[in-house]
């Protein structure tokens, strides 16, 4: 199990770092919320304790950030501030539990063990892409709109992933070739469009074919509505 620590008061810091690699835990440590951001991102994390004060990135952005990304694992909120507004404020942005300054270690320790007993729920939700009735489970390969799957061919799975994976962003066709082809594929613009036409016809039974949206000029996204200003479903 791997946890984040960020925190900015060193000494504690390195108190927090040395009862968790004394219970068996491998642990990262960062003294601001840039850095911290940094570790969320691109190390396979078990578990974040993450102050409130932190300098660079604030507690509360850090968390915020932490839970627009994709990966996703507990949070643990450390504060000194024993007003409630703060608490509710840090579970609000994302936190999974929190705990005020000074805590007693064997208190930490159960807050740990409790928050580590969770991943099943994360590994569940990060298995799922959601966009308006459209459900994607990555696991199984299975799309549903509602309680009715939908046949798609692997082509067309990973399209629809491309989008469901970043909601509203626009994609050029150079772009979705290269995610769903491969950089080393020959291929035309053409192939693109036909295969968004294909995917379209696949939805529009259920009524959500114009979430797939042209952008003129630009190229195409995935929308709950498609009737969003200066866009014209294709």
């Amino acid at each position: 199990m791997r946890i984040l620590v960020v925190e900015d008061d060193n000494d504690l810091q390195a108190s927090l770092a040395e009862i968790l690699r004394g219970a068996g835990y491998a642990v990262d440590v960062s003294s601001d919320g840039i850095e911290g951001l940094f570790f969320g991102q691109e190390y396979p994390l078990d578990l974040a304790i993450i102050d409130l004060g932190l300098p660079g990135l604030p507690g509360l952005d850090l968390i915020r950030k932490l839970r627009a990304q994709e990966r996703q694992f507990p949070i643990l909120i450390l504060t000194a501030r024993a007003d409630w507004q703060d608490k509710v404020e840090g579970l609000e942005a994302g936190a999974d539990d929190y705990l005020t300054k000074p805590m007693s270690l064997r208190e930490l320790n159960a807050r740990v063990r409790a928050l580590l007993r969770r991943p099943a729920q994360y590994d569940e939700q990060q298995d799922l892409l959601r966009a308006g009735p459209l459900q994607m489970n990555l696991r199984t390969h299975e799309v549903h709109v509602g309680a009715t799957e939908l046949g798609l061919t692997p082509t067309e799975f990973k399209l629809l992933k491309l989008f469901l994976q970043s909601p509203r962003k626009v994609f050029s066709r150079e772009q979705i070739l290269d995610s769903v082809w491969g950089i080393n594929a020959f291929l035309g613009d053409r192939t693109v469009d036909v295969h968004i036409l294909r995917l379209r016809k696949i939805l529009k039974p259920h009524g959500i074919a114009r979430m797939i949206i042209t952008v003129r000029g630009s190229g195409y996204r995935l929308s709950d509505n498609a009737e969003s200003e200066g866009i014209t479903p294709a």
